[in-house]
């Protein structure tokens, strides 16, 4: 049997590309894409790649605006495109949005079960705020299933009282074979590369947005605090952009010896280069629902360093085993896992093996099966 499943998400995101491809291709599913924007330029650089885009979508009508932290986003036609597509099942990607409740209140009286693509974890910098959570109680009760990409936000679904049999696992993806292909290739080009890309022989990367929340000013000052031995061989490199890069690079300009660079914002197609060459990626976030370039990195066969509050830390990385866990915010772990890896050539190969193992399990086609699970259970409820 078959169902049809719209999936109502903010962007055509790159990293949500390959997994909503894969789910195109089970029989058991009729998917549908609703995106309400095609990008967020105020906070996101991405390309928009729409040739890569092998299942049915539109993409509404919005009205964005940021006021500080906070997102604004408004869109017009929710209604209409359920109505015009007459879904099984409506899956939306979180509770933040008009669209969101709009959605939920329309499956809700046309009797279609509705999904919630939930990433939050305990962890969550917003939890505790009054509306908040207020809000997020509202649309739980509206759901009849909810769809989680990993353990964290499992238990914290549980923590909230959410049934053991509503929550189904679909893991955080990203494009596996892409990433290892070229980071293979890289390799193989390593001195052109390192020259084209004025990278040094040796160093650690960081990826992602520049600003203070991402962890990005404790790394800076645990690389300082390595052994003058070791920065006299081992930069930080840094990709991405963000509203505290001039802040940092300031900071990074004390110190001697070691190099600290910023290459900029670099595209999905080049990434794997910057992956490739590293000695390991260290990701000392404060807040991380996830961190998709853990996945990344671990697909070019990275060593990883990650701090304990990133969503990803209790699937993808193993303390000791393919990487290191450290507590957020804690500079002296940071620098003392950082020269662990600086100093141990053969660590640093038997954790890169065991990172291209582990994220095997976490792929596209892995992500399909757990939706093809959830909304075959939702949908054989209602039946």
């Amino acid at each position: 049997m078959t169902h049809r499943i719209v999936i109502i998400t903010e962007i055509i995101a790159p990293y949500r590309i390959p997994v909503f491809n894969a789910l195109a291709q089970r029989k058991e599913i009729d998917l549908r894409v609703v995106f309400l924007a095609e990008n967020d330029p105020s906070l996101r650089q991405w390309r928009v790649y729409k040739d890569e885009i092998a299942f049915p979508y539109e993409v509404l009508a919005s009205w964005r605006r940021r006021l500080g932290r906070y997102n604004l986003l408004a869109n017009r036609g929710v209604a209409q495109a359920l109505r015009r597509i007459r879904p099984d099942a409506v899956l939306c990607g979180g509770y933040n949005y008009l669209a969101s409740w709009q959605a939920a209140y329309w499956a809700r009286t046309h009797r279609v079960p509705l999904l919630l693509w939930s990433e939050s974890t305990a962890a969550d910098q917003r939890r505790g705020n009054p509306l908040v959570e207020f809000t997020k109680a509202r649309f739980l009760r509206l759901c009849q299933g909810f769809v989680v990409p990993g353990k964290s936000s499992r238990s914290y679904l549980k923590e909230l009282g959410i049934s053991e049999e509503r929550i189904f696992t679909a893991p955080n993806a990203v494009d596996i074979q892409f990433f290892s292909k070229w980071a293979q290739e890289a390799r193989r080009r390593k001195s052109l590369l390192q020259s084209e890309h004025n990278l040094p022989a040796r160093y650690f990367l960081n990826v992602g947005r520049i600003v203070r929340a991402k962890g990005v000013f404790e790394l800076v000052d645990a690389y300082s605090r390595l052994h003058s031995e070791i920065r006299s061989e081992v930069s930080l490199v840094f990709v991405g952009e963000g509203a505290d890069r001039s802040e940092l690079v300031t900071r990074a300009q004390g110190i001697h010896p070691g190099t600290v660079q910023f290459v900029g914002f670099i595209h999905r197609e080049r990434l794997p280069e910057f992956y490739a060459l590293a000695e390991g990626l260290v990701f000392p976030t404060h807040s991380d629902t996830w961190g998709f370039v853990v996945n990344e990195a671990m697909s070019c066969g990275l060593p990883v360093i990650v701090s304990s509050v990133a969503g990803c830390v209790s699937d993808l990385v193993e303390n000791g085993w393919n990487g290191f866990v450290v507590p957020t915010g804690d500079v002296s772990q940071l620098t003392a896992t950082m020269a662990c890896l600086a100093t141990d050539a053969r660590r640093r190969a038997q954790m890169s093996s065991k990172s291209l193992e582990r994220v095997q399990a976490y792929s596209p086609a892995a992500w399909a099966e757990g939706l093809v699970q959830a909304v075959t259970s939702v949908c054989g409820r209602t039946n």
